[in-house]
């Protein structure tokens, strides 16, 4: 039976990996990646030499039928994301999804557990996160206003991703739709050298980067209280 890992890989530092997924990365016939280059640093580090091969959100239909067919030889193959745990907000969903359409049982998914941005935030959010709801990346523009909406209304932390060019005006929407009190958390270039975590109100994040728009870099971990959480915060 040929087997599909799905190894979680570091989300900054390359000292934050498994033992076990080092050794499947050093057995698996093939470790397909979003970028190679990427992934060859952190296989470079351990002195790792196995074959890659790029798998990604624009991987054409003939990519995806390549690597089906090395399944079907029996090859063992290793799924990677540029960053953190793949599947969670990226492509190799599908990826595995196909999988499972064409072989069933016959092939293994076997998660290798390792570092994710959202947990990670949240282990570090200094708020109860018994139940929260992860919204992913946010669209662009259809139907993300509607997801702030309901932000503002959900009694549950709220975490979503957002990018250096629109996490301003996420902040932004915050403010907007659930208020300029609202309590979030805000954590930036998780495990790297210039990690930071701005707590506080909306207004206050938004004071935050303002004074500092050099922080606006990478990509960012916004956390939302509940609604619930926020009122009884302030005693009503």
């Amino acid at each position: 039976m040929a087997t599909l890992y799905i190894i979680g890989t570091p989300i900054g530092n390359l000292e934050d990996i498994t033992l076990r997924a080092l050794r499947i990365l050093k057995e698996v016939d093939v470790v397909l990646c979003e970028d190679t280059r990427v992934t060859k640093r952190l296989l470079s580090k351990y002195e790792i030499t196995t074959l890659t091969m790029s798998y990604h959100a624009q991987s054409k239909l003939a990519k995806v039928d390549k690597i089906l067919a090395l399944l079907e030889e029996g090859k063992n193959l290793a799924l990677v994301s540029d960053a953190g745990t793949p599947c969670i907000s990226d492509p190799g969903s599908l990826l595995l999804a196909q999988v499972r359409e064409k072989f069933g049982d016959e092939v293994a998914l076997v998660p290798i557990p390792g570092p994710s941005a959202i947990i990670t935030a949240l282990s570090s959010a200094g708020i109860s996160v018994a139940e929260f709801t992860f919204l992913g990346f946010l669209p662009h523009k259809k139907g993300r206003e509607t997801l702030f909406k309901e932000i503002a209304q959900s009694e549950r932390v709220m975490v979503f991703y957002e990018s250096t060019h629109r996490i301003l005006k996420a902040l932004e929407s915050l403010e907007k739709f659930c208020g300029p009190e609202r309590e979030i958390i805000v954590a930036r270039e998780l495990t790297k050298i210039y990690e930071e975590f701005a707590r506080g109100t909306v207004a206050g994040v938004q004071a935050h980067f303002a004074k500092k728009a050099d922080r606006v870099r990478g990509e960012f971990v916004v956390i939302v209280e509940g609604k619930q959480d926020h009122k009884s915060s302030k005693g009503e």
